[in-house]
């Protein structure tokens, strides 16, 4: 789960000040050295070159030459990637009408840069809290689920958004759920847990139900569905042999239109072994996201940056995801850059970081994205880990989508974010005129888009199936 949740199970019985230890080591193979120039790895961004891992490393530094970013050089990345942006997709900023619904905090595997989730045995029946400990975290079933979208859809979104914790009851379906609990009957509960990260229902205070029950509920009048991370899958399949493809295909026929790509982090597995040892590998990930495209799925893609990865991560990752692109044939609509929001996280907590990325390297990484992934139309600047003055800053470095509405935002206001939870069409209509540009409510896929006209009345969304113009919320 992405730029975000507190410490607690892992695999194995580990928990997060286990995996922290008191001196990680966090010593990299891959390093920000090139035998290229950053003059011109500049040229052929300008010039619509495609360019290498050396050439992002240059750029993402701004010339691996001197130590530390160069404000001058930074500038010139920044145009050349306002440049790119205006070639590609013109004057249009876009948006979404959609909700967050997280199912649930509980999870079994112990990220260190995530502040969402909360230890999986918190959730049990017989769980006791100390009396001064509140746990905050919670789990829906299918019926709340399908509440809480439904109201959202009479409101008039057009999206649900759902990324949670792997909860140990999760089950991919009703035969998944018979799998998993002989394998509870043949070798003990405790033996299963170690195994798999599975209980049974029974044992916990509230049945999440199976993925394909959650998928269903909030696949209310025709809602677009963006769920199931390569993570939450990898959950859906554990104790089988079943391939990520049939999952996916189950889960489609379930109702799931899209899959956020969310928990790739960093597509480099040194730095995964860092921050989240208890997740899939780079390549897990990469069969994950292949499979869904097989499918007929639409992909999103995603970074989390600013730990303890170094600029070289960061090229090989949008090297990963431009290579992916290109064997999705162009399932990725968008790429989305989420800037590792620290103050709560147990890589904080644990002194393995003292803080997050600087605004230059959001800048950069912003720009450096948009030259890059030359087969990836859509960069996104999110409000969330940027703020607002941030979020339009990123708009001016390369990215032209601005997120969506977010009528509930778990992830990052768990690990301390400070921007808010709730954007609403009129805000999105000042905060993009502000500075000169197109506002346009888009679909997920962005194949549907509306150019809003600024002084349309009343300003709410209209591409939801049941939204009609009326705002999301009374303003």
């Amino acid at each position: 789960m992405d730029g975000t949740a507190g410490t607690g199970d892992v695999p194995g019985g580990a928990d997060a000040d286990a995996l922290a230890g008191d001196e990680p080591d966090v010593s990299f193979e891959h390093t920000p050295e090139t035998g290229q120039s950053f003059e011109n790895a500049l040229a052929k961004a300008r010039d619509g070159v495609r360019l290498t891992v050396d050439d992002a490393i240059e750029l993402l530094t701004t010339g691996t030459d001197d130590a530390g970013i160069d404000r001058r050089r930074k500038e010139r990345v920044l145009e050349a990637a306002d440049h790119r942006r205006r070639d590609v997709v013109g004057e249009e900023v876009t948006f979404v009408a959609n909700l967050n619904n997280n199912v649930t905090t509980a999870c079994t595997v112990g990220c260190l840069f995530c502040n969402f989730k909360d230890a999986a045995h918190t959730f049990e029946t017989d769980f006791e809290a100390a009396e001064d400990v509140t746990v905050p975290g919670f789990t829906k079933t299918p019926a709340e689920s399908r509440d809480i979208v439904a109201d959202a859809v009479e409101r008039g979104i057009y999206e649900v958004t759902s990324v949670s914790g792997l909860h140990p009851a999760f089950a991919l379906d009703a035969e998944h759920r018979e799998l998993l609990e002989a394998a509870v009957d043949e070798r003990g509960p405790e033996a299963a847990y170690r195994d798999l990260t599975y209980k049974s229902p029974e044992a916990y205070a509230k049945d999440p139900g199976t993925y394909v029950e959650q998928i269903d509920a909030m696949s209310v009048d025709g809602v677009h569905v963006h769920s199931m991370t390569p993570e939450e899958a990898a959950h859906a399949r554990r104790g089988t042999d079943w391939s990520y493809a049939e999952i996916y295909r189950r889960l489609r026929e379930a109702g799931l239109d899209t899959v956020p790509g969310t928990a790739a982090e960093i597509l480099v597995d040194e730095v995964r072994d860092v921050i989240c040892p208890g997740k899939i590998d780079t390549q897990g990930w990469l069969d994950a996201m292949e499979a869904a495209a097989d499918v007929g799925l639409g992909l999103t893609a995603t970074m989390m940056y600013g730990h303890v990865e170094t600029e070289a991560h960061r090229a090989l990752h949008l090297k990963r995801i431009r290579d992916l692109q290109e064997r999705v044939d162009g399932a990725i609509t968008e790429f989305v850059p989420l800037s590792f929001v620290h103050h709560e996280t147990p890589l904080y907590e644990h002194g393995v970081v003292s803080g997050g990325a600087s605004r230059d390297e959001d800048e950069l990484l912003i720009a450096v994205s948009r030259l890059f992934l030359d087969n990836i139309d859509h960069v996104q600047s999110s409000w969330v880990k940027y703020g607002d003055e941030g979020g339009l800053k990123m708009l001016t470095c390369g990215a032209d989508d601005f997120m969506g509405t977010i009528l509930s935002e778990e992830i990052t206001k768990r690990a301390g974010g400070e921007y808010g939870e709730f954007r609403s069409v009129a805000d999105y209509v000042e905060l993009i005129s502000s500075i000169g540009r197109i506002p346009v409510e888009r679909s997920t896929d962005y194949e549907r888009r509306r150019v809003v006209d600024p002084d349309e009345r009343p300003l709410g969304p209209r591409l939801g199936p049941k939204a009609d113009g009326t705002p999301l919320v009374e303003e």
